[in-house]
């Protein structure tokens, strides 16, 4: 006898033979069209899933309409993934249309619901999902693909940033370079875009059917098991190790995806930082951020930058730091200095001046406004300035970074209103590429670390459950009707 009820959401595949070698990688472009389709859709997706809702709250039945469409919504969004980034499973192009392709290697149906559970509408979308959710946000990454609005540049694929499409990713250069799909990485993908789209049909209301916590790896949906005991082993038999996800297997899956997760923020930050190192050093060899200030007030300074406290190799680390500045009347002189953060302060006291609290990506600043008059005495004679400066034309200062809270401060000499300077501050960091390079061998490491467990896992996962291995030079009896 059989299982007569597998679950009623089945996602298939079939990995194509032959893959192109370099297509993948302008499959995203291809995909374009699709994606514009898509978006429109599972807009639609979502209104008419909200009517549904109150469809099964009133009646219990899922209409039957608004149920194919959104089967077909899924079912064309499945094959778009396994064309591109949650699968590259296939060259060949996919269909614009809702209804299933019989010759197309993706497919994907939902076994429509004769009655559904009213109370079940109300909780099991957001509360009972809620497990299944962690998981899928460890698959997919930034986004759950079946949530995803237009505009909301986090969540364009499924694939973007979680477990799928690093192996996918994997895959993708696996194949450049020897032409074929690795397939064990195939099979796992496959596993975890069947778990993703069984909790879309879910969370869509589609089925009362709780998803299982189980990766059902491949193309093809699990086969249905004989019920009752299988037979021992004859003797002389060596008992295979069972197979199947176990709960120690999921774990060291959902825990292997934390740590790759987990390893893309060292490695992308390593990747920055040696790029930086190399490429964003002007010819003194300082790391700077440049912006345009303009305020009416007599002063402007910078928040306090806070090394109080700080170990003393914190400075080593971050070498010197240096201040341009430039009026934007080239007749104009400025004074600019640095002094520690208490005693700018009260400099600054009763003066009318502004601090700058963020400088955006296009060099413009903002700003709080403090009240009050002209500066009581000249900048140049205050006698508390670590580094000083005055004059017309670029006025430069520089010092090494030392423990404590430092303030730069920049008037016009002649302290009168109205401070308009183009400037720039950099640093040396001469520890950029032993940070950068640590944080890349770091997530290198987790990522190592957290391939071996997910292989491991799914290595095990696929070894035939319960099997038994004829002794060495017996060939095996098949088995009776």
């Amino acid at each position: 006898m059989t299982n007569a009820n597998p679950y009623p959401v089945r996602v298939e595949a079939e990995l194509d033979p032959g893959l192109s070698r370099w297509l993948w990688l302008v499959k995203w472009l291809l995909a374009i069209p699709h994606y514009l389709v898509l978006s429109v859709l599972w807009l639609a997706f979502g209104v008419l899933t909200v009517v549904a809702f109150f469809a099964i709250l009133v009646t219990g039945r899922y209409p039957r309409g608004i149920f194919d469409f959104n089967v077909g919504v899924l079912r064309w969004t499945w094959r778009v993934h396994y064309y591109a980034y949650a699968g590259l499973g296939t060259d060949r192009y996919p269909p614009f249309t809702l209804a299933e392709v019989p010759d197309y290697p993706a497919h994907l149906d939902v076994d429509y619901p004769v009655r559904l559970s009213r109370g079940l509408v109300l909780v099991k979308w957001w509360l009972l999902a809620i497990p299944h959710y962690i998981v899928v946000g460890l698959f997919a990454g930034g986004g759950l693909w079946f949530l995803w609005w237009p505009g909301d540049s986090d969540d364009t694929t499924w694939a973007g940033g979680g477990l799928i499409g690093i192996l996918v990713l994997v895959a993708g250069f696996v194949l450049l370079f020897t032409g074929s799909y690795p397939r064990p990485v195939y099979d796992f993908v496959l596993g975890m875009d069947r778990w993703v789209v069984r909790v879309a049909a879910y969370a869509g209301l589609m089925t009362d059917e709780y998803p299982p916590f189980r990766l059902d790896l491949g193309g093809g949906e699990p086969s249905r098991q004989p019920e009752g005991p299988l037979p021992a082993p004859r003797s002389g038999a060596t008992s295979a190790r069972p197979g199947g996800w176990t709960p120690g297997r999921i774990t060291a899956v959902v825990v292997g995806a934390v740590l790759a997760l987990v390893a893309m923020g060292p490695i992308t930050g390593g990747v920055a930082m040696l790029w930086a190192d190399r490429s964003q050093r002007d010819a003194d060899g300082f790391l700077t951020a440049s912006g345009t200030f303009d305020t009416g007030t007599y002063a402007l300074a910078t928040e306090a930058a806070r090394f109080a406290g700080a170990p003393e190799w914190v400075g080593a680390a971050l070498g010197d730091v240096r201040v341009r500045a430039a009026s934007t009347d080239p007749s104009e002189a400025l004074f600019v200095g640095i002094a520690p953060s208490d005693e700018a302060a009260r400099y600054l006291a009763g003066t009318e001046y502004a601090t700058v609290r963020d400088v955006d990506d296009d060099g413009s600043a903002a700003m709080t406004v403090h009240s009050g008059g002209a500066p009581a005495t000249p900048p140049a004679t205050a006698g508390i300035w670590t580094a000083q400066s005055s004059g017309t034309g670029t006025r430069t200062v520089r010092t090494p970074v030392d423990v404590g809270d430092w303030t730069v401060v920049v008037l016009n000499a002649d302290r009168g209103r109205g401070v308009s300077v183009r400037a720039q501050a950099g640093a040396t960091v001469p520890a950029l590429p032993w940070v950068g390079g640590g944080a890349l061998v770091l997530g290198v490491l987790l990522l190592g670390a957290g391939g071996l467990l997910i292989g491991r896992a799914a290595h095990l996962a696929a070894e035939h459950p319960r099997g038994s291995k004829p002794p060495t030079g017996e060939p095996a009896r098949a088995p009776h009707g």
